[in-house]
């Protein structure tokens, strides 16, 4: 081999570690601009403290931090460095930390946030950051999609935990529906949708797996509020 082939081989970049470091920098960057936003809106005087801009500000940045997580993970996942760090939980506590993250955002659009568990008690064995992540994620689109309310609801069902959050927007396209298995096939460049966050979703889902049951990802347009459901089960 040349001097010049050997050099261009040294030289040569693996793009998909590149663009991990860069989401990783940019994931950084946001939290110290969103650290940096909350300080100063504090100092602002009532009358330019505006909840709707707020809210908007606020949403967005939760839907881009959602985002960068899904890259990231997305990338150890196919490196094979995505840690799994499961530990028991209470479900209602878990419920109500994911609706307290957009507690601002839900007030802001009087979009109405509940949730309900069905057995008094409930302990699952979960990664609260990942599965955390896949949820905040489908709450953000509910709020993007809800007409005044948004449901979380959560059940044990065939050894399984049930993760439900419905809203009362229009439901998911019945393609969607129909090929909800064909993720990645989802970009839709008119709507922003890439199908990303439902792959990704799976992929977490599918991480959390006993006795030979792997968790999955299902979605519905039977929600008790009448639009949209998902649905994450984790044996």
């Amino acid at each position: 081999m040349s001097d010049k082939g050997q050099n261009d081989s040294s030289h040569s970049l693996d793009f998909s570690t590149v663009i991990a470091s860069t989401v990783h920098d940019m994931k950084n960057s946001l939290a110290m601009l969103m650290q940096a936003y909350e300080k100063w809106s504090v100092e602002l005087p009532p009358e330019l403290n505006k909840p709707a801009e707020r809210g908007m500000i606020e949403y967005e940045s939760l839907r881009l931090n959602g985002m960068l997580v899904q890259m990231l993970g997305l990338y150890k996942l196919g490196v094979n460095q995505l840690p799994m760090r499961p530990n028991w939980i209470e479900v209602e506590d878990f419920l109500q930390e994911q609706l307290a993250r957009h507690d601002e955002i839900l007030q802001s659009r009087h979009i109405i946030g509940t949730y309900e568990v069905e057995e008094d008690g409930l302990m699952a064995f979960l990664d609260t950051e990942l599965v955390g992540s896949v949820v905040s994620n489908v709450i953000n689109n509910s709020i993007r999609y809800a007409q005044s309310a948004i449901h979380l609801k959560a059940w044990s069902e065939d050894d399984q935990l049930v993760i439900a959050i419905g809203d009362d927007g229009q439901g998911y396209p019945p393609s969607m529906i129909e090929h909800q298995s064909d993720y990645v096939l989802g970009i839709n460049m008119s709507t922003g949708s890439t199908g990303l966050g439902l792959y990704f979703g799976q992929r977490i889902a599918e991480l959390h797996q006993r006795n030979g049951v792997q968790g999955r990802i299902e979605l519905r347009n039977d929600s008790t509020l009448g639009g949209g459901e998902f649905r994450i089960y984790l044996p």
